[in-house]
């Protein structure tokens, strides 16, 4: 057994489909199929229980996946020490990024980044901030992007820009013709995203509000950016998001209190590629200087 026949386990375990899993291990289906097939002959146990519809983990899997794990981790790691040895800034680079961040950030970065760092391949898993915590201290990512500060010695941090937040209205909303909006006045109809973004708890601190707001919650940024649009409430949104809620017809509006959050870039404290981590953060922080004030201040 070796470590593509480790990776092989650990694609099925996380898709919980061989079809999926293939797709992501490169391979096809079949090829996958018949060496899952293999390595469970030469353990001696079913791995994962198949059926038309799934492909779930055994019992055995799971008393076994955390060897897998622990060893693919170990051989990524002594990869990344040779990147390290040879080119700091060049291989690889598994950047996570939250999901009220990645699609106004990125498109605004990319090109910089190609450009500042041609031999770096940048890969960016988006999800909410819990699970690319665990992915990073899981060493499934190599740094990520995240709106709140973390704690513990495993890992260490560093802060891009601020971005601050802004009231987002119908066109039609008593609050529209304000120049600027208090956060509290948003209170009463506030629309909010669902439980883990941070962005969610961030509004409901910013309006002096605890718990739940409201029946909806939202997935997505684009979700409340349509509902806000459509009259059923108002919200508040990152500055780099003024572009497409104003694309959207909506009606933005600074916030009397200025607030906002900070953007930051979050690594494990040992991390071997600390290079790339800087050049990553310098040429991010570099782009954003003023962008995310910039945007906002143009609403008004």
């Amino acid at each position: 057994m070796n470590l593509r026949d480790l990776r092989y386990i650990l694609a099925v375990a996380e898709h919980q489909h061989f079809g999926r899993a293939a797709e992501a291990c490169g391979v096809s289906q079949p090829t996958l199929s018949v060496q899952i097939r293999k390595i469970e002959d030469l353990l001696g146990v079913a791995l994962f229980e198949r059926s038309s519809r799934a492909v779930a983990p055994t019992d055995a899997c799971q008393a076994l996946i955390g060897h897998a794990r622990t060893a693919v981790a170990e051989a990524d790691a002594m990869l990344a020490v040779a990147w390290t040895l040879r080119d700091p800034l060049a291989g690889r680079f598994r950047l996570g990024i939250i999901p009220t961040l990645a699609p106004y950030l990125l498109p605004l970065v990319f090109a910089p980044l190609r450009d500042a760092l041609p031999a770096l391949e940048i890969e960016p898993w988006e999800d909410q901030t819990a699970a690319l915590l665990d992915r990073l201290r899981g060493h499934e990512l190599d740094a990520a992007l995240l709106a709140t500060e973390v704690d513990g010695p495993e890992l260490a941090s560093r802060p891009l820009f601020a971005e601050p937040f802004l009231a987002a209205l119908p066109p039609e909303h008593p609050l529209a013709g304000r120049e600027q909006v208090a956060e509290a006045e948003l209170a009463s109809d506030m629309l909010v995203l669902a439980d883990g973004h941070c962005l969610r708890d961030q509004a409901l601190a910013a309006c002096g509000r605890e718990g739940t707001l409201g029946t909806l919650r939202a997935a997505s940024l684009a979700t409340l950016l349509n509902m806000v649009a459509a009259g059923y409430g108002t919200t508040l949104i990152p500055g780099l998001a003024a572009g497409a809620a104003q694309d959207g017809g909506i009606v933005l509006r600074p916030l009397a209190a200025r607030t906002g959050r900070t953007v930051r870039l979050v690594w494990r404290a040992r991390f071997p590629r600390g290079t790339a981590v800087d050049a990553v953060g310098d040429v991010i922080a570099s782009r954003l200087r003023g962008y995310a004030e910039g945007a906002a201040s143009d609403v008004v």
